[in-house]
């Protein structure tokens, strides 16, 4: 019964956790790893996992809809602006009291 209970321990304990191996880590993924395993005093393993689960809070790249509406070019911008010039301008008959 013993030999049951802990093969199926074993199997519960290879299932519930997954081991990750990573190579050819880019510089700068590297530093922030040995980063904060220093400054926070963890290990790396704990390091690496804090980064990955950080990366998952993170709001979306482009939550500004650029992807759907595109954005405009600088001389696009002007021109938009130029177009709206007469619009800002303030006629102070407009804000007189009635009357």
């Amino acid at each position: 019964m013993h030999q049951i209970v802990m093969r199926f321990a074993s199997l519960y304990a290879i299932v519930k956790s997954v081991t990750l191996s990573l190579r050819n880590l880019p510089k700068e993924v590297e530093k922030a790893i040995l980063g904060i395993s220093r400054r926070e005093g963890i290990s790396l393993n704990k390091a690496a996992l804090r980064l990955l689960e950080a990366s998952l809070r993170k709001p979306a790249r482009n939550s500004d809809f650029e992807e759907c509406c595109g954005t405009w070019s600088n001389t696009e911008a002007d021109a938009f602006d130029a177009a709206l010039a007469g619009m800002r301008q303030v006629d102070p008959a407009d804000w007189a009291p009635a009357g």
